[in-house]
């Protein structure tokens, strides 16, 4: 098996899981996260905190400035890169996020695309700036109708790509998903942690929103706001900066922004969950229920052939004295 896979939408306890998991397993935990890869960006990111972060460092966090565009092909060669590590280090690889393009980039790979060219963007933008980018969206749906329904009207970072690579490939984007067959065979223990209350996980996105900025978001976003970043940059368009700094141009008043943000973070977690009903080959675990750490952990211990015993991350070891895994199993 060449990694466990977590998959799940924002604000479902995916952090919480693996920390507890990391406990008691020799796990090395990669993170899955478009949004997380960028430095400064903490508060609204709900990156793992610090004391996370000591318990169980994750991979692929802070790894970038917001000035950069960070793919989904780049993540593919970074993830297999901390995959390999984690193996020779004899620890178990463990994929933790909600991006599930760089999921797929991983599991499947990508065909070759084309790189960024800037006339291409500027004619776009200027579309969008004229008709808006939901008159796009709706362009981009009569052309590549699987990528357009994966993408919110608003998405102008994605819509922008999309219509991009139509331009300059004649190919639609989602055509060039499915990708290399070599990275689709590989093995994955894959799961979904699945809100099963969906109204209380949408009073959470709420309250967890109003938290971040009782913490120091809308300062966080100033600072992003000083750095006077190209518009179309990813770390510009996150739910919820992108509405704070909509503020703080002068677009709307500040609670006008919040509730905003509150119905992007909302609409992200609908698609992240859009996508995970599409997987035939996974297995779901509802974040509330009893025996959901205990399912994860039995299943990865069945895999790896791991005894019981309480796991000591900063040792490597067991508590029993075992030490961690030396190999991986096919």
């Amino acid at each position: 098996m060449e990694a466990v896979l977590l998959k799940g939408p924002t604000c479902v306890g995916k952090t919480r899981l693996v920390v507890r998991l990391s406990e008691r397993l020799p796990l090395r935990i990669i993170s899955v996260d478009s949004a997380c890869v960028y430095r400064g960006l903490d508060i609204g990111t709900a990156k793992p905190a610090a004391e996370e972060q000591r318990a169980a460092p994750h991979r692929l966090v802070d790894i970038c400035s917001p000035r950069e565009r960070y793919s989904a092909a780049r993540f593919a060669e970074d993830a297999r890169r901390e995959i390999a590590r984690a193996k020779v280090a004899g620890r178990i690889p463990l994929l933790v996020g909600g991006a599930m393009l760089y999921f797929r980039a991983l599991e499947r790979g990508f065909a070759e695309m084309p790189g960024a060219n800037s006339a291409v963007r500027r004619r776009i933008r200027m579309q969008a700036a004229a008709d808006g980018w939901p008159a796009l969206h709706v362009r981009l749906k009569a052309l590549d109708p699987a990528a357009a329904d994966r993408l919110s009207p608003n998405d102008a970072a994605r819509i922008e790509r999309a219509l991009e690579v139509l331009e300059l490939t004649g190919r639609s984007i989602s055509s060039h998903w499915p990708g290399a067959p070599r990275a689709a065979a590989r093995g994955y223990l894959k799961f979904a942690l699945l809100p099963g209350d969906r109204e209380a996980w949408r009073r959470h996105i709420e309250q967890r929103f109003h938290g971040m900025l009782e913490r120091g978001w809308l300062e966080e976003a100033q600072a992003l706001r000083l750095m006077r970043l190209d518009p179309g940059l990813p770390a510009t368009r996150i739910a919820g900066y992108r509405q704070l700094l909509e503020h703080l141009d002068g677009r709307y008043p500040l609670a006008e922004a919040v509730a905003r943000g509150i119905r992007a973070t909302k609409a992200l977690g609908r698609r992240q969950l859009t996508w995970l009903r599409a997987e035939a080959d996974i297995e779901r675990l509802t974040a509330e229920a009893p025996r959901c750490d205990a399912r994860l952990e039995s299943a990865i211990r069945a895999h790896w052939k791991i005894g019981r015993g309480r796991f000591d991350q900063r040792r490597g070891k067991n508590m029993t004295g075992s030490a961690a895994i030396s190999r991986q199993r096919d």
